[in-house]
């Protein structure tokens, strides 16, 4: 009993230390190529964002379907919700930032890469997949509260924010730039969250009905 627990700890801290230097390791790229261009990072990162829930959604529909039984539904539904919540922050950034023929071929690369890398991730290694995930969305509250900094102080100019981001989050028609950035942050925050739950295996909720 005492051997099982004292593996499953090292098991626990091999798989935390493999999502951080995931997290680090992508930051480091982010930084590298867009340094303080947040809008931009953000087309890019939010690019990746959509991958995991809508990976993890579609692996757990089939999961589901091959053991033939019910309980599936409530997590299939919130994380595909979460890649469609991601899908819109890009959509929203990309009416901001304008990317770029480079830039649009970066994010094609990179979604493509991070796809088959998180498929394969989830597969093995679901909870370490969702730990990672977790550390993503901290540090995109990182960069979102960066971001807005830079607004807030005139760094970078306040816009009007997007019709389609104004009418996505119910904002008021005169919403800015600013505001648009809360509700994203707000969202990351709230994806950071799910994704610490079902990386300490908790999935009992999910399990009502569906």
């Amino acid at each position: 009993m005492q051997r099982h627990s004292l593996k499953c700890i090292r098991m626990n801290k091999i798989s935390d230390w493999f999502a951080m230097s995931m997290t680090k390791f992508f930051r480091f790229v982010a930084d590298t190529f867009f340094a303080k261009r947040y809008g931009h990072r953000a087309v890019v990162l939010e690019t990746v964002a959509g991958v995991p829930g809508m990976v993890a959604g579609m692996w757990m529909h089939l999961t589901s379907l091959r053991q033939m039984k019910t309980g599936y539904g409530p997590m299939i539904r919130e994380l595909l919700a979460e890649a469609e919540n991601e899908r819109m922050h890009l959509m929203f950034f990309i009416e901001i930032t304008k990317p770029n023929v480079f830039e649009r071929w970066l994010v094609l690369f990179a979604q493509a890469i991070f796809w088959i890398f998180y498929f394969i991730l989830y597969v093995f290694f679901s909870k370490t997949a969702h730990r990672m995930i977790h550390y993503f969305e901290e540090e995109a509250v990182k960069s979102y509260t960066e971001y807005l900094k830079m607004v807030e102080s005139g760094e970078v100019e306040n816009i009007p924010a997007p019709q389609l981001a104004i009418e996505y989050y119910g904002m008021k028609k005169s919403a800015k730039l600013s505001d648009l950035i809360k509700k994203v942050r707000a969202d990351e925050q709230h994806h950071s969250k799910v994704n610490h739950r079902y990386a300490d295996g908790d999935t009992s909720y999910t399990r009502k009905n569906g």
